[in-house]
């Protein structure tokens, strides 16, 4: 008789999903395209409705701000429509707009989501939505074209992924590149100070190359024929500037995460 137990048969291999998503992400995404497709198959007078009630129209917030009486806050709430500096980024103007938005959405929230949690995640998305709104505002304060889409949101959780993924021992920080599996990664590394990131060759090449490309991809968008209307692409990087700058203020403890 052997002295020895049979040796187990090895399992099946480990196989990592292809997509880890947190269920915020999916809930989200589905809320833009399915506004998207409510938009779609409405009247033209319908879409010209909800254009004027949910678009960001930054005229419509400079005479809100310098034209009324100073008194009259009602009338100024009203005319200004402050909700649009969030309603805005649901609302799009082609399915490949918001298609593009959501594949944005999916390479670049998952990560964010797991160290925000989702309360802290849709709060973080809406800032960074009002402050693209707002940065498109400072050099277009009377233009009347609506701005639409979640670009700028999508933009400010680039920079909230950049604020971690390059630091030793994160993600992109190990020679094994990207994957929750290898126990020598830790997906919720604590972030380095904005000043210390930004002495990161890395960090530094990864924002350099996002600049450059969202100016020739934005501000040259119908030149190229890319797209047949404006892109705001000064609202991408007030957005991407927020979540530099806001991420410490909605990233959780350690313990919590």
């Amino acid at each position: 008789m052997s002295e020895f137990p049979p040796a187990e048969e090895p399992g099946p291999p480990r196989r990592e999903p292809i997509f880890f998503i947190p269920p915020v992400i999916v809930v989200l995404i589905i809320a833009l395209v399915g506004l998207y497709a409510l938009f779609d198959f409405a009247s033209p007078a319908t879409q010209d409705s909800a254009l004027r009630a949910f678009a960001f129209v930054p005229k419509r917030l400079t005479l809100a701000l310098w034209l009324l009486r100073p008194l009259d806050i009602l009338t100024r709430l009203d005319f200004a429509q402050p909700w649009t500096l969030l309603t805005y980024a649901f609302m799009h103007g082609s399915w490949t707009h918001v298609l593009l938005n959501s594949v944005w959405l999916v390479a670049f929230g998952p990560p964010v989501a797991r160290r925000f949690g989702a309360a802290r995640f849709l709060a973080f998305f809406a800032l960074t939505a009002a402050a693209g709104a707002l940065a498109h505002w400072l050099f277009y304060q009377m233009d009347l074209a609506p701005v639409i889409g979640a670009s700028a949101a999508d933009s400010g959780l680039m920079a909230a992924v950049t604020r971690f993924i390059f630091e030793p021992g994160a993600p992109l920080g190990s020679p094994q590149g990207y994957s929750l599996s290898a126990g020598e990664v830790d997906p919720f590394k604590p972030a380095p100070s904005l000043a210390r990131l930004l002495r990161e060759p890395r960090a530094l090449g990864f924002i350099a190359i996002w600049m450059a490309t969202n100016f020739v991809f934005g501000a040259g968008a119908q030149t190229l024929g890319a797209s047949d209307a404006p892109v705001a692409w000064i609202a991408h990087v007030g957005g991407f500037v927020a979540g530099l700058v806001a991420f410490p203020l909605f990233d959780r403890p350690p313990q919590a995460r």
